[in-house]
């Protein structure tokens, strides 16, 4: 992934596609959001193909967006990411993940460049500007007094925590924790087997074993965390009771290093 800066007189080659970038989409509102706006940067830069993905929990995630794009063929492809603010560890993170996924596909690859954040265009001004006239009075009356509700305890048994300390966020733990809770919805576990809740957590200790997660209520650390490891964690762990050592670390009183080293490119 490579970001370059260009003199007024020049202009980067035009993309075959456009990738809009989103964080996280919990509801239907956000995702008709998102559609509208690649309807409306259809044609942008030249590109014949706009689409929209999510970085987190959200429908496409980036890596099927991405993989979709890989198997048409896409020459290059140029993400834009919407969100405001943007942390400083974005790129950092955004750019060893890429490394990841394309190290563990054969295919041939399309280039990819990435826009500056939103915060940084000259339009930013006019566009809050626009959005001040579209002002509306908030209502601040008391409201009416209403019955307390209640509340039902989780009946589920096992629960997940996904580390998002720094070191974890460095190693891409946004994208492991988008997949995990895309396939919590996707697998409906929530009310298969033990049932799983899932959770994002400060730091979980282990940091040089980053992505860390662990799985409760066995306190299992599992280090290294891919989609594939996810993947097993989810069928042979959460569902099947079977702790999946390829990827778990066990206190030992002794300091541990990654068993699986991730592609260096």
């Amino acid at each position: 992934m490579t970001t370059k800066s260009t003199s007024p007189s020049s202009s980067p080659p035009a993309p075959d596609a456009v990738l809009l970038l989103a964080k996280s989409a919990f509801a239907a509102a956000p995702h008709q959001d998102m559609r509208r706006l690649a309807t409306l940067a259809e044609g942008l830069a030249g590109a014949r193909i706009v689409r929209f993905a999510f970085t987190e929990q959200g429908t496409p995630s980036l890596r099927e967006a991405l993989l979709d794009l890989v198997e048409e063929n896409a020459g290059r492809i140029l993400l834009v990411p919407l969100m405001l603010p943007m942390e400083p560890s974005f790129h950092n993170w955004l750019t060893k993940t890429l490394k990841r996924w394309r190290a563990a596909d054969p295919r041939p690859w399309p280039s990819l460049s990435i826009a500056a954040s939103p915060a940084s265009s000259a339009v930013m001004a006019r566009l809050i500007e626009d959005l001040a006239a579209t002002s509306q009075d908030l209502d601040l009356s008391a409201p009416a007094r209403l019955a307390a509700e209640g509340s039902l305890v989780p009946a589920q048994k096992r629960r997940v925590l996904v580390c998002q300390g720094g070191p974890c966020n460095s190693a891409g733990a946004d994208a492991i924790w988008g997949h995990l809770r895309n396939q919590q919805e996707r697998q409906k576990l929530r009310v298969t087997g033990d049932g799983v809740m899932t959770a994002k957590s400060t730091c979980l200790g282990p940091c040089n074993l980053s992505p860390v997660l662990q799985v409760f209520p066995e306190g299992t650390y599992y280090g290294g965390v891919t989609e594939e490891a996810v993947d097993r964690i989810i069928a042979e762990h959460l569902v099947g009771g079977r702790i999946v050592e390829a990827y778990a670390y066990h206190p030992t009183g002794r300091k541990q290093r990654l068993r699986h080293l991730p592609e260096q490119t």
